[in-house]
């Protein structure tokens, strides 16, 4: 029997994954034999130590510094990506950022554009690169990372749920577009995960969270990883417009 989460021949861009979830879904396809490059923001030594992790398994990966929000950073990245990579047949927009918990009456706009910017804008600029080649090609995956948040909400993170909302339906919207030339386009949206961006809560949040829970505790970042696996190889050629939510019950749907 095949294996049908094989990888072999293809080529991922990842974006924000020199940690994190984006990390943990770059190295487990690579795990699976796909060519891999990755974008960062100004975290290089995290990026060298990723890629001299996989180097010592006998693995390349390849990565470049990148803020998504920025349309020429973009463009820059993604022509680099494509002169490594060749074409490009795999798009994971796990770029993200927190919103700090600030109450809505008291975001400015700088907050605002910049949770937007990041998280969704950049999921469209990164997107829009590549995926005119995929609908040539008749081929092409798409998986973008949104959160549970953009279901339930939550006080004080306005605009960090209106992004990944957004995301949610910029992914609905475009599986329409890409599924009938045989490029789907999905999403994840993880609940609370034990990453950098959770740990900026404080002590009491986190145990007030971690009590809300179901299961009872924080997922990790490679339990948020099979899920883009699925997403990504010919298991998951089924899949259009979904967003799969591994969160711990924290939202059922």
């Amino acid at each position: 029997m095949s294996n049908v989460f094989d990888l072999s021949g293809r080529k991922a861009v990842i974006t924000g994954a020199s940690r994190g979830i984006g990390a943990a879904i770059a190295q487990l396809f690579l795990e699976h034999g796909a060519e891999v490059a990755i974008c960062h923001v100004a975290d290089h030594q995290n990026a060298e130590a990723f890629q001299n992790r996989v180097r010592s398994r006998g693995l390349e990966l390849h990565a470049s510094e990148c803020d998504v929000s920025d349309p020429a950073a973009v463009n820059r990245f993604c022509t680099w990506a494509q002169e490594r990579l060749g074409q490009v047949d795999i798009v994971v927009n796990s770029a993200g950022v927190g919103g700090g918990d600030r109450p809505f009456a008291m975001t400015d706009d700088q907050d605002w554009d910049r949770i937007i910017g990041i998280n969704l804008r950049g999921t469209m600029l990164v997107t829009r690169a590549f995926f005119a080649g995929m609908l040539e090609r008749q081929y092409g995956r798409v998986i973008n990372v949104a959160s549970q948040l953009a279901y339930k909400g939550a006080p004080g993170l306005a605009h960090y749920c209106a992004a990944k909302a957004g995301v949610v339906g910029f992914t609905r919207a475009l599986a329409y577009e890409g599924a009938p030339h045989n490029v789907m386009v999905n999403a994840i949206a993880p609940g609370p995960v034990d990453t950098d961006l959770l740990r900026n809560h404080s002590a009491q949040w986190l145990e007030a969270k971690k009590a809300q829970l179901p299961v009872g505790r924080f997922g990790q970042v490679d339990e948020i990883a099979p899920t883009a696996l699925l997403l990504a190889s010919s298991a998951g050629a089924f899949y259009a417009g979904q967003t799969l939510s591994p969160n711990g019950g924290d939202v059922m749907l």
